[in-house]
């Protein structure tokens, strides 16, 4: 049984992203659930998670890779002429990559006294740079589980994400060593996993679901001013990346001001996140007094606002299938307020809340998510008491005693 693990990660600063923020939400519950756990880390900075050993990783330095590294970066400082094309191409990664990897390597392979019975590495975006460092350490093969968030490389994506990068084949072939020499792998989602398992049949042989983590925090900081407490609200938390486009919702949310003048008084759509690919088409909204487009807000501020919002806001991009499970999507169902979901019909969101969810719609059918508006509206307005999402077994997914009882089976 597993009682020690050994986590291998990129960062745990809750400020590099979305993707550090979900890892440590999974590094808290490992400790909650009573396993003793240690973390080594490259986040390049001091970082406590209470009740876990934190060991930062030190870069190495002065050696060829962080050499040549700091040449090509000089070079195309000086000059503009960038070679990362021409080295992935050659080698397959940068040499800033083989370098970490190497940092990494040399750090967790001194670990001589913590004994774990799992070594589970994580990563985020699309670096897996702790998997690339455990390659090269066989004798922890036996224990080691590949936590793989996302679809890697990027030809792996289901479009319109798909695209190949520099050094394709190369990552690939590094993949197929991850899906080989793991023991075990892990995905946020039980879709991701049968979609990798279309390019690395392996992982359908040892792979487990372990979903984004519930973190529960008390918040005791203030809302946004702009935020109408006493309104029906939509709030879509996240970044809108390319794909994720917001004219459906947009075009849906006027319809439904049109059908509903009263909604005029009591009504807010916020759209809180990134948006530089949508920045000119938003700013023709931003006149509007019933809708908020924002950049990034802190951390504890997005989570505050997903849970006193009236309806939280799941956008996916058009494809025929997203596999994905949202970073946010334990937030949501936390938060106990109804989930509008624009997504593919096959998505592993719509599949945890069920096939006959009512308040679903594809990206870009404007007049459904309008009608879906009206409805959560209708339902808010005539009892706003017990306005919820109800899903006290999705909150259960992906909290401390099924992540337990997943590991325990191992």
């Amino acid at each position: 049984m597993v009682k020690k693990i050994l986590v291998v990660v990129d960062s745990i600063d809750e400020n590099a992203g979305s993707g550090a923020k979900a890892n440590i939400a999974l590094i808290i519950n490992l400790n909650k659930a009573g396993y003793i756990v240690k973390v080594y880390h490259y986040s390049r900075k001091e970082i406590v998670l209470e009740g876990v050993t934190c060991v930062g990783i030190a870069e190495q330095k002065w050696n060829l890779f962080f050499i040549l590294g700091r040449l090509q970066r000089l070079l195309a400082r000086w000059t503009g002429i960038n070679l990362n094309k021409v080295i992935e191409n050659a080698i397959g990664f940068s040499f800033t990559f083989l370098n970490d990897s190497n940092s990494i390597k040399k750090a967790i392979k001194d670990e001589n006294t913590f004994k774990p019975d799992l070594v589970l590495t994580l990563s985020q975006a699309a670096s897996f740079r702790p998997h690339h460092a455990l390659l090269k350490i066989p004798q922890w093969h036996s224990k080691w589980m590949a936590y793989v968030h996302d679809p890697y490389p990027f030809h792996c994506y289901p479009k319109p994400y798909n695209w190949y990068q520099d050094g394709y084949k190369q990552k690939e072939h590094f993949f197929y060593q991850v899906s080989e020499k793991a023991t075990y792998s892990a995905f946020p989602s039980l879709l991701l996993k049968e979609w990798m398992g279309q390019f690395f049949p392996t992982f359908t042989q040892t792979g487990i679901v372990i979903p984004h983590q519930v973190y529960r925090t008390h918040l005791t900081i203030e809302l946004p001013s702009f935020f109408r407490k006493d309104s029906f609200t939509l709030l879509h938390a996240g970044n809108l990346l390319s794909p994720r486009n917001p004219t459906g919702l947009l075009k849906g949310f006027d319809i439904f001001l049109n059908n509903h003048p009263e909604a005029l008084n009591d009504t807010q759509l916020m759209l809180i996140g990134g948006h530089d690919y949508y920045k000119q088409f938003l700013q023709t909204f931003a006149s509007n007094p019933l809708i908020v487009i924002a950049s990034q807000l802190d951390y504890n501020t997005s989570i505050l606002l997903q849970q006193q919002t009236s309806v939280n806001i799941i956008i996916e991009a058009k494809s025929t299938i997203s596999p994905f499970l949202p970073g946010k999507f334990p937030h949501c169902v936390q938060a106990d307020r109804p989930i509008l979901l624009l997504a593919p019909e096959k998505s592993e969101t719509k599949r945890l809340l069920g096939q006959d969810y009512p308040f679903w719609a594809e990206i870009d059918d404007s007049e459904k998510i309008a009608q879906l508006i009206s409805n959560l509206y209708q339902q808010w307005k005539n009892a706003p008491e017990n306005f919820n999402l109800n899903r006290s077994d999705l909150v259960a997914y992906c909290d401390v005693d099924e992540l337990k009882h997943t590991l325990d089976k191992l």
